[in-house]
């Protein structure tokens, strides 16, 4: 058994990863002898005895489990069309979103234009993903605003165990959605936080490939956190002199 590689380091197609009792995951495959190489430019990682690279670029490749955050384009009957990014076009059956009894004209419930969030419970290249609305959290989204992210940066993005992510959440006090098909759904209490959240997301996406990553996301929101509250200080320091002045 051998592996070729340092931890998170940046892999291109065809390079060895791993040989022996080593198993392929995402963005690896396995030759008949069971060595292991990368299919993709990316970062190379080791869990246990299954090795994978995170890839750096590239477009949407729906699975299924994955979430993703769709608009609706088309009603159809008792389907949904759902648009979700990537080759294909999804499908969202009524019995997979609603309760029953419901009304013929699904489209009282969720209509053309809606923002969901779902996740794909079958999917095939012939008939393309269909999707679920019966997990939790799965919904459509009110308010707030989405943004778009590669793909290939959302396991950065979400951190491992969710770390990335919850922090990002705590500190700006906001609700988001991340999703696998680069899509995430933001909603702040106002658009300063909004802007910082997205701030956040893209300093992500471009550091992606460096280490330390979640450390120094946390000090820029900390330090422009800081900043905010200075400002916010000094705003009322200057409306209590305004209103001083006036009383005399």
């Amino acid at each position: 058994m051998a592996v070729y590689f340092n931890k998170r380091e940046i892999v291109v197609p065809g390079q060895l990863l791993a040989e022996g009792r080593y198993r392929p995951s995402y963005g690896t495959y396995a030759d008949r002898e069971g060595k292991v190489y990368s299919a993709v430019v990316g970062l190379a990682e080791l869990r246990g005895n299954t090795v994978k690279v995170v890839a750096l670029e590239g477009v949407y490749a729906p699975r299924q489990g994955d979430l993703v955050i769709g608009t609706i384009t088309q009603v159809v009957g008792n389907n949904w069309r759902v648009e979700i990014g990537g080759p294909y076009g999804a499908s969202l059956h009524a019995n997979n979103a609603l309760r029953r009894p419901y009304k013929d004209d699904i489209s009282y419930y969720m209509d053309i234009g809606d923002v969901i969030v779902a996740e794909i419970s079958t999917y095939d290249r012939v008939t393309g993903p269909f999707l679920s609305m019966k997990g939790r959290g799965l919904r459509k989204l009110e308010g707030g605003m989405i943004m778009h992210v590669s793909p290939a940066k959302v396991p950065r993005i979400i951190g491992r165990r969710g770390s990335m992510i919850n922090m990002i959440k705590d500190l700006l006090g906001i609700q988001v959605v991340v999703a696998q098909n680069g899509r995430i759904w933001v909603r702040a209490k106002d658009i300063t936080t909004t802007r910082l959240a997205i701030k956040a997301f893209r300093m992500i996406e471009e550091q992606a490939h460096t280490s330390k990553l979640t450390d120094r996301v946390k000090g820029m929101l900390e330090e422009e956190l800081a900043k905010l509250e200075e400002e916010t200080e000094e705003e009322t320091d200057d409306k209590e002199e305004e209103m001083e002045d006036k009383e005399e």
